[in-house]
C-alpha cells in the first residue's frame, strides 16, 4: 500500500486544528467589535443626555435672611462694630 498523504487520522486532525484557530480568531474578533460598539453606545448616550439642571437660586428672602444672620453673628463675635453692622445691613435691605 503506497500512502501519498496524511490519512484520514492525520487529515481529520489538521482540519480540528484549523477550525480551531479559526474559531478562537473569530471569537477574539468579535470581543473587539463588542466592545468597540459598547463604547460608541456609551459615547452616544452620554452626548444624547440633557446637561444636569443648574443649582435652583434661593428664594431673595432666604438669601436675604441668612447674609444677615451672618452679619449679626460677626457683630455678635466682635469682628464687626455696631456701625460697619447697621451699613452692610443697609446695603443689603436697599439691594
Amino acid at each position: 500500500m503506497n500512502r501519498r498523504g496524511p490519512g484520514l487520522i492525520g487529515a481529520a486532525a489538521r482540519t480540528a486544528v484549523v477550525a480551531g484557530t479559526a474559531s478562537a480568531v473569530s471569537g477574539r474578533v468579535q470581543q473587539r467589535q463588542q466592545a468597540r460598539f459598547a463604547q460608541q453606545e456609551a459615547e452616544q448616550y452620554a452626548a444624547q443626555q440633557p446637561p444636569p439642571p443648574a443649582p435652583r437660586p434661593a428664594a431673595p428672602g432666604e438669601d436675604l435672611i441668612g447674609q444677615l444672620e451672618r452679619l449679626a453673628a460677626l457683630k455678635q463675635q466682635g469682628i464687626l462694630t455696631e456701625a460697619e453692622f447697621e451699613a452692610q445691613k443697609a446695603r443689603l435691605l436697599a439691594g
